[in-house]
């Protein structure tokens, strides 16, 4: 069994020899946890439900596992590659308040991220997302015209600093669906760096599947995952929220490839997210 630390994205695989959840390690990703709920930062090497490789391969196993039970409530999933805030129900009346908190638009998520190029002002992107049948990827969408077979898609890209053809960019999103901001930010030009499926060739995600990760694509890649963050979840009706802080791999790319001093780079964040809250609270 190969056990990676939270750090360690550097020795992803997939299949029966992906990487394992160190249960000694597991309980440092807890962000809060009471009778009702056990919100978790997940790594961004690891599935949110339930594998077959056991129950300390996904987080969901690893959850129940942890707490000794049979069974747990996933009310927000992120991505393999996207780490971040994941909330999880101990029990069905806890998941019920979330799940109807996210299908009435009462749960918000904020996302942080490292794009490649220089965005210099906020944009929203509205359009239409559906499969993409040019890729050879069967689960690749794209932005499309309206049908019935495409979800209408919103997305709010909020730049907190850009320099050395990076952008340090915090993300909302009014939907929720597949793969939404790395589809947008394809569509702006501005993809997210270490995305395997839509950075610059897509064969990558196809090699990773076969062979898993490989140190070289470093240099095309930039990281060995996408730089993709659950930054907060917030219930507005019940006034609670939970955050994760920037991933240890995400300051370390901004620090040595695009030159950034990380000092300021949380108190930047933390003064968008008050002013966002204040802008929404006065609308």
């Amino acid at each position: 069994m190969q056990v990676i630390e939270y750090e360690g994205f550097n020795e992803m695989k997939e299949g029966a020899d992906a990487p394992m959840v160190d249960p000694e390690l597991f309980p440092k990703w807890i962000l809060f946890e009471n009778n009702d709920l056990l919100v978790l930062d997940k790594p961004g090497w690891l599935v949110c439900h339930p594998s077959k490789n056991g129950p300390w391969s996904s987080l969901v196993g690893a959850a129940k596992e942890y707490l000794s039970v049979d069974s747990i409530h996933l009310v927000s999933r992120l991505d393999r590659e996207t780490s971040g805030v994941v909330i999880l129900a101990k029990h069905k009346k806890a998941a019920s308040i979330w799940q109807k908190g996210v299908e009435h638009r009462k749960v918000k998520r904020n996302y942080l991220t490292i794009l490649r190029g220089e965005m210099t002002e906020e944009k929203n992107i509205e359009t239409f997302i559906g499969n993409d049948p040019e890729s050879e990827v069967f689960v690749k969408q794209r932005v499309t015209q309206e049908s019935r077979k495409s979800q209408r898609a919103l997305t709010h890209f909020i730049p907190l600093h850009a320099q050395n053809q990076h952008t340090l960019c915090l993300i909302k999103t009014q939907t929720g669906r597949k793969h939404q901001i790395r589809v947008h930010a394809n569509h702006l030009g501005n993809t997210i760096v270490g995305d395997k499926l839509y950075g610059p060739d897509e064969s990558f995600y196809l090699r990773f599947i076969e062979e898993g990760w490989r140190k070289e694509w470093v240099e095309d890649l930039g990281m060995s995952r996408q730089a993709l963050h659950g930054l907060s979840v917030e219930h507005h009706d019940i006034g609670t929220s939970f955050m994760a802080p920037v991933p240890i791999d995400m300051k370390g790319y901004l620090d040595k490839q695009a030159g950034w001093g990380l000092e300021k780079i949380e108190t930047k964040i933390d003064e968008t997210l008050t002013k966002l809250s204040c802008r929404e609270s006065e609308e």
